[in-house]
């Protein structure tokens, strides 16, 4: 019996994983389709949604996809999508 809540447990961990992994191009896209409308920013918001995006590019590279997922989120919030 542990060893199945063990096994469960752990197919759960992979697919969350797996699914947060899918999200980031996902999150990505949205960002890229915002900024090729010219949103309103100041030029300081610009640079920190582009520093955002590359960095949540760089981390869904590294497998970190939880990380990349909160860092494209703060990109997402700044472009109010």
């Amino acid at each position: 019996m542990r060893m199945r809540k063990l096994l469960v447990l752990l197919g759960a961990l992979f697919l969350s994983t797996s699914a947060l992994a899918f999200h980031c191009p996902a999150d990505m896209k949205k960002i890229d389709d915002a900024l090729a409308k010219n949103p309103k920013l100041t030029v300081e918001q610009m640079a920190q949604v582009k520093n955002l995006r590359a960095e949540g590019e760089a981390l869904h590279k590294a497998g970190k996809h939880q990380e990349s997922v909160e860092t494209l989120d703060k990109a997402m919030k700044i472009l109010g999508i």
